[in-house]
């Protein structure tokens, strides 16, 4: 009698882990396949250049500084063009809507977007780098001048306009 009944604990015990095994098998490949289906990667101009056709259509980030002379903005229809360099390649890209308020020549940006065939990153979402450090206006200062300070060269310099 206990060598059926250890025969059968061990029959359980052989289910229990299969279950396990399979329970956490059908988890994996769901994170795994909503995780694949949900990244999007980061390149640079130079890495996006380098993977040619096989971006094209693909929803992916790109980032960069806007280069400078090539921001064109027709605020009427809310278009936006410029370039995006990493000081190696330059990616020309389109983004529809208005632009972020600190969005301005020379400054860091990501934009999320495709890579079209004819090589200009279609954005379907602009944002900028900035400093992730919060300093309150000085005694005296407004806001606005604060502001000012965040801006790529303008430093503390203190100019007003």
């Amino acid at each position: 009698m206990s060598e059926h009944r250890a025969r059968r604990s061990g029959k359980k015990k052989l289910w229990a882990g299969l279950g396990l095994v399979a329970v956490v098998a059908a988890l994996a490949m769901l994170i795994g396949g909503g995780l694949k289906d949900n990244l999007v990667y980061f390149l640079t101009p130079t890495e996006l250049e380098a993977r040619g056709a096989s971006v094209h259509g693909e929803a992916v980030r790109l980032g960069g500084q806007v280069k400078p002379g090539s921001v064109h903005w027709n605020a009427d229809q809310h278009d936006l063009r410029f370039v995006v360099t990493d000081g190696k390649s330059q990616i020309p890209v389109h983004s529809t809507g208005s632009p972020p308020s600190m969005f301005q020549e020379g400054i860091g940006v990501v934009v999320e977007g495709k890579f079209d065939s004819k090589g200009t990153f279609q954005s379907d979402n602009l944002m900028v780098k900035h400093s992730n450090e919060y300093h309150p206006p000085a005694k005296g200062e407004s806001p606005r001048e604060t502001f000012k300070t965040l801006m790529p060269g303008n430093g503390n310099s203190g100019s007003k306009d």
